[in-house]
């Protein structure tokens, strides 16, 4: 008997599992042995010899006073021959012989013990590591299968798929690594542990223990858009006015974020300054890009349309779209990016679209123009509103009897019929920023030189002034014309 429960306690310590489901597991791989060899349907229950420490076979049968199954019955009279003491509605036991058991039953039975274990082991991983998903952990690497990682936690192994693994990283046996445990699953191929090395969560974990102020919920993540190996951006704000969020994450001289970069193998690493203001969010959020302005498309759908300078248009868009794609992500919207000149084209076509074409001259009478001049214009060759707002001065006093007095009653004419056409709408979405005329040269220098580093990148999204103007452009027709009032008046 010691020897056995020896060995079931070697087994419950290796695999981190109860020894009484090894016990249960032993027992009913012995029953299922002693079911195939006996060829018999009746009741049987294994039990250990407490004395001689051997796995007993029993077979049972029910005590009755007419028997009508004889296979798991036994009657009142045949059983009193065994036992006197026995009643009516116990069981009797009836010993099998263990010894009858052949080597196919002892691999029957080894089979389902591997097999109930292995089920156990299972269980106790699911129940330990379910409650730990995000976590980060430290591990090494077990073995190598295929382009997935086998690393060590511990008390199990866990996969480390090719998906999850960062381009930037080779891995050798033996190597220390750090992950994070994506998800635990009960059953199926990949049952056990995965972890990962491009989850957004990988990084934001280590700048909670690199950064004391995130660790303490002084300075709170609040979001983190990541392509493993090439770039992240992460978002945090600060509870403390007196504490500043993104030079808490970059450190003295950036040594914070460098080391979360050297483990990372490189990647590029953007720290964002986070506002409720999606408009402000998204001026921060498109760095190193400077931003012209922003305007809310559709709010309940999150759907936004940002304007860059066209020197700016690459750099916001970024390589393979990267740039504006994390953004995105980070903010939970989508974003559409035009560059000034796009935006114009847009605005002109809509306008075109609106005006009707071929307007005869005839009509800019209800706009303040003579009949007798508008039939010198048709007798002249200018039959449309549209030729006649292409010509010139000079063209139009090259016609008889139209004196430059004339000319000038003819163009406040065509333009009180064009402005007929133009809406509110359109006139507060296109509004020119102030103070624009040194935005070239900084363009210039930032398209040369693209920021490399986190700390560079980070520095510049929370010092960017950009986000005041930003909201200017948001806002109604009224608040418009009010600063478009105050302007003229200084």
């Amino acid at each position: 008997m010691g020897t056995i429960y020896q060995s079931i306690e070697i087994l419950s310590k290796e695999k981190g599992i109860d020894p009484q489901i090894v016990i249960d597991a032993v027992k009913d791989a012995m029953l299922v042995a002693a079911r195939k060899h006996f060829h018999t349907l009746e009741d049987m229950v294994a039990d250990f010899n407490d004395q001689t420490g051997a796995l007993e076979i029993f077979g049972v049968k029910k005590v009755v006073d007419t028997v009508l199954d004889p296979v798991k019955e036994i009657s009142l009279i045949d059983a009193r021959r065994i036992d006197p003491a026995v009643e009516v509605e116990s069981e009797m036991r009836f010993p099998k012989p263990t010894d009858a058991l052949g080597r196919i039953s002892a691999q029957t039975a080894k089979q389902v013990i591997l097999q109930k274990v292995r089920e156990a082991e299972r269980e106790t991983i699911f129940s330990e590591y379910s409650g730990r998903v995000g976590e980060l952990v430290n591990c090494s690497v077990k073995r190598i299968e295929g382009q997935d990682l086998v690393v060590d936690l511990g008390k199990t192994e866990a996969r480390l798929p090719k998906k999850e693994q960062s381009k930037l990283e080779n891995f050798s046996v033996g190597d220390r690594v750090r992950c994070v445990i994506k998800s635990v699953e009960k059953a199926g191929k990949n049952a056990g542990v995965i972890v990962s090395r491009g989850a957004p969560e990988l990084v934001m974990r280590l700048f909670e223990q690199e950064v004391p102020e995130i660790y303490d919920n002084t300075v709170v993540i609040r979001g983190c858009a990541r392509e493993a190996g090439e770039r992240t951006k992460i978002a945090v704000i600060s509870r403390d006015r007196d504490v500043d969020s993104v030079g808490a994450c970059v450190g003295m001289k950036g040594m914070r974020v460098q080391s979360i970069i050297r483990e990372l193998r490189g990647e590029k690493i953007d720290i964002i300054e986070f506002s409720e203001d999606p408009v402000v969010f998204a001026t921060h959020a498109l760095s190193p890009a400077k931003i012209s302005r922003v305007s809310i498309v559709n709010g309940p759908e999150k759907h936004m349309e940002v304007i860059v300078d066209d020197t700016q248009l690459s750099l916001a868009i970024g390589k393979k779209g990267q740039n504006v794609r994390l953004a995105a992500k980070l903010l939970a919207w989508k974003i559409d990016i035009k560059s000034e000149e796009e935006k114009r084209q847009e605005v002109e076509s809509a306008m075109s679209a609106l005006v009707p074409t071929g307007a005869p001259v005839s009509v800019l009478i209800d706009h303040g123009l003579a009949e007798d001049i508008a039939e010198k214009l048709i007798e002249a060759g200018v039959g449309t509103v549209e030729k006649l707002g292409s010509m010139t001065p000079e063209e139009l006093e090259a016609i008889p009897a139209i004196e430059p007095g004339i000319v000038e009653k003819i163009l406040v004419s065509v333009n009180s019929y064009y402005s007929q056409f133009e809406t509110p709408a359109e006139t507060t979405e296109m509004p020119e920023e102030p103070g624009e005329a040194s935005a070239p040269e900084t363009v210039e220098a930032a398209a040369q030189e693209p920021v490399e580093t986190a700390e560079a990148a980070g520095v510049e999204a929370a010092s960017e002034p950009a986000a005041a103007p930003a909201g200017d452009f948001t806002g109604s027709k009224k608040e418009f014309d009010t600063i478009k009032n105050s302007e003229e008046v200084s």
